[in-house]
């Protein structure tokens, strides 16, 4: 057998996103500069994956509540857009590139994860072709580093690994299974949630053109409609959340893991964890005013355990 370790590439680096470590370092730096700490140290965060010029800003709203201080390890949910996925699905890579530094799948994890009978495997090309959950890599690499006051370097953690996880089209009580698989790594302090979603995807080119006309222009109903489901999210109610989404059918692409963490922060409320949840930043890639508009929303929150 060898020793060798598998790498899954960057794959997205240089078109959505700066293949450059230093030029890519730089941009994260100045988005992280103008968000506030307002819910730190987070236990989970929303966060976009579109490109970064798109969402790179508002992304910057949710990562600024992380505290590399304390987390360790980060569980980074994404939803699948290339494949059919019933279940979750994990990595058969052991490192993952970014142009910042190599972050280590945490295999300890993976093998308890494994063990439950509940996963499958993704290929490398799955793994390589999504970018859902690639897209936060670079912005977890920044997040963790620890700044050497003496020298003035940023040093990465050597000891950070994470457990990428590809979250596929569950059902409801699915999604129940998972968020109790996972509401035991959400309960320690030194774990973070990432999980990957952008919000509503509005046009023809999206089949999906709902349009609540007493809102005024299109965007602006885009905007009440996600903020809709935001509030729901908010309140941890995995329920709501399902029957908002069968009543609106908002295109929000990783409703799936929302929905996994909404189950898992649930479990936790039982066992009498007090936990809350708030969105600090949104965002339209454009304002839809006409039918031949389109457009994509990002949004940007964090967890907190009180």
């Amino acid at each position: 057998m060898s020793n060798r370790s598998v790498c899954r590439e960057a794959s997205h680096a240089g078109s959505w996103y700066s293949a450059s470590g230093s030029q890519l370092s730089a941009q994260l730096d100045g988005w992280l500069s103008q968000a506030q700490t307002s819910k730190r140290p987070a236990r989970a965060i929303i966060a976009p994956h579109a490109g970064y010029t798109y969402c790179g800003s508002c992304a910057a709203h949710a990562y600024k509540q992380v505290d590399p201080s304390v987390t360790r390890r980060v569980f980074i949910l994404g939803p699948s857009h290339h494949v059919a996925l019933s279940r979750c699905a994990l990595s058969t890579v052991d490192i993952y590139r970014t142009p910042l530094y190599d972050l280590h799948v945490d295999q300890k994890v993976y093998g308890e994860l494994w063990k439950t009978g509940m996963f499958e495997r993704m290929s490398l090309q799955t793994d390589e072709d999504e970018h859902s959950i690639e897209m936060h890599l670079p912005y977890t690499a920044k997040a963790m580093e620890r700044y050497n006051v003496v020298f003035h370097i940023a040093c990465h953690k050597d000891d950070l690994t994470i457990v990428p996880v590809l979250v596929g089209a569950l059902s409801e009580s699915k999604e129940q299974e998972f968020g109790k698989v996972f509401s035991k790594y959400l309960a320690d302090p030194t774990n973070l949630f990432v999980i990957s979603s952008d919000f509503c995807h509005w046009g023809q080119r999206f089949r999906y053109t709902y349009y609540d006309e007493s809102q005024g222009e299109i965007y602006r109903s885009i905007e009440n409609l996600d903020k809709m489901g935001m509030s729901i999210i908010e309140q941890l109610d995995p329920v709501q959340f399902s029957n908002y989404l069968k009543k609106y059918h908002n295109t929000i692409c990783g409703r799936h893991p929302i929905g996994v963490l909404l189950n898992a922060a649930t479990e936790l409320q039982k066992n009498g964890v007090n936990m809350s949840f708030s969105f600090l930043n949104y965002a339209q890639s454009s304002q839809c005013r006409s039918w031949q508009d389109s457009s994509v929303s990002y949004a940007a929150g964090a967890l907190v355990v009180h």
